[in-house]
Order: C-alpha cells, then structure tokens, then sequence
C-alpha cells in the first residue's frame, strides 16, 4: 500500500467527509451561516422536501419531483449523488455523480453531522454586502445589469440555448441563477470550461454584456 493509500486509510469519517465535500463546495455551501451559491445551500437536507428551499430559483424538474413527493432521505441522496442527470432529468446540477457507493455513505453522513437543521429556513440575500472581489467573476457579480439590454444581447444566445427553457441535447439557460450564469462564463474565458464555440462568443462578451445577460437569463421563467 502507498503512502497517500495508507494516509487515506488512517482518515476519521470527519475528515474523510470534508475532502469529499471539496467536489461540492464550488456550489454548496453547508453549516452555520450557510447561504445558496449557484446551487442551494444544504443545510437541513436530510428530510427535506426537493426544490422548496425559499430564495433559491430550482429548475422545473427539480420542482416537479419535490411536488411528485421525493424528500432527501439517505437513500435518495445516494442515488442522485451517483448519477444526477439520470435520477432527475432535466436537473441543472453539472456535476457527474459520484461513483463510489463508500464514498456517497461517507460524504452523505457528513452532511448530516454538519448540516444545521433549518429545513425551509429563508436565507438573507448577500450578495449585496459590500465585499473585496476575488476574482473577476466576483467584479461582474457586483454589476447591476440591465435585463433589456441582455434581451438585445440575447438572439445569439437562443440561436443555440432554447428560450422556452427546454434543453434538447443544450443545457438550459433560462431562470439560471445570476452567481451560475457569470461564473460559468468566466470557466469558458478561462479554459476550465473546454466548448470551443461558448469560448469564442463569450472572449468577445465585455463585463456589461455579461452582467447584462446574466440578469435577463436569471428573471426568464422556463415555460
């Protein structure tokens, strides 16, 4: 066995949990004062009802299977920890899934030991704090954009992304949360987001146009 393997093997639950968590953490935020990023925040999951958090905008999928019963209970979690596309269709959430079945128990458990419970709770909009900017994301998220001109920017968007909110082999762009919206750009100006034709389009977006368009995307209700 290797050192790193051995490490591994020594590792309590906690903290086995916590390194889990880091695949999450771009999105989720869990714990005292945990607030929704670009996806909602996680505390009170266990037992709570799917799509219903207060202040966060869910995709109509996620919605409907909160409305057709499904709660968050470990086994639930465990399956869409694996495959989120295939347990939800039509969910938002890019992350591939988990394949380990050792590593969701863990992680899963861990949640339930830090998660506050606070099932339903509103979560105060902080985005508004005024906060040092960490990247350039954080400079365009910290733009008031203007909604009309992002619907004047839009056509070249909807040539690919369908304005209904239907996602046809595209994802869906419409009621995409501002945070989501500008970060994801910035993955695409950056080269951690590898589609060549997002790349181009968004390398010629100025931060107005993007904030802009992140504004008009995340007022749009999918229909």
């Amino acid at each position: 066995m290797t050192t790193s393997s051995l490490a591994l093997a020594e590792e309590t639950p906690y903290a086995a949990g916590e390194r889990l968590f880091s695949q999450c953490k771009t999105c989720h935020e869990v714990g005292e004062g945990a607030r929704h990023k670009i996806g909602p925040h996680l505390d009170g999951i266990i037992g709570r009802v799917a799509g219903t958090m207060d202040g966060f905008k869910y995709s109509t999928a996620m919605r409907e299977a909160g409305e057709a019963g499904l709660a968050w209970d470990r086994e639930a979690l465990d399956s869409y920890l694996a495959k989120p596309r295939d347990f939800i269709k039509g969910n938002r959430m890019s992350y591939r899934g988990m394949g380990d079945a050792e590593d969701r128990e863990t992680l899963i458990g861990w949640l339930a030991n830090v998660s506050v419970s606070v099932p339903g709770a509103v979560v105060e909009d902080k985005a508004e704090e005024a906060h040092a900017p960490s990247s350039f994301a954080d400079i365009v998220l910290a733009m008031e954009g203007d909604p009309e001109y992002g619907e004047y920017l839009a056509g070249e968007c909807v040539t690919c992304h369908q304005a209904s909110g239907h996602a046809d082999g595209i994802p869906s762009i419409v009621g995409l949360p501002r945070d989501y919206f500008v970060t994801a750009l910035f993955e695409y100006k950056t080269n951690v987001r590898s589609n060549e034709v997002m790349k181009l389009r968004v390398n010629n977006l100025a931060n107005e146009e993007i904030a802009a368009l992140a504004a008009y995307f995340s007022e749009l209700e999918p229909q």
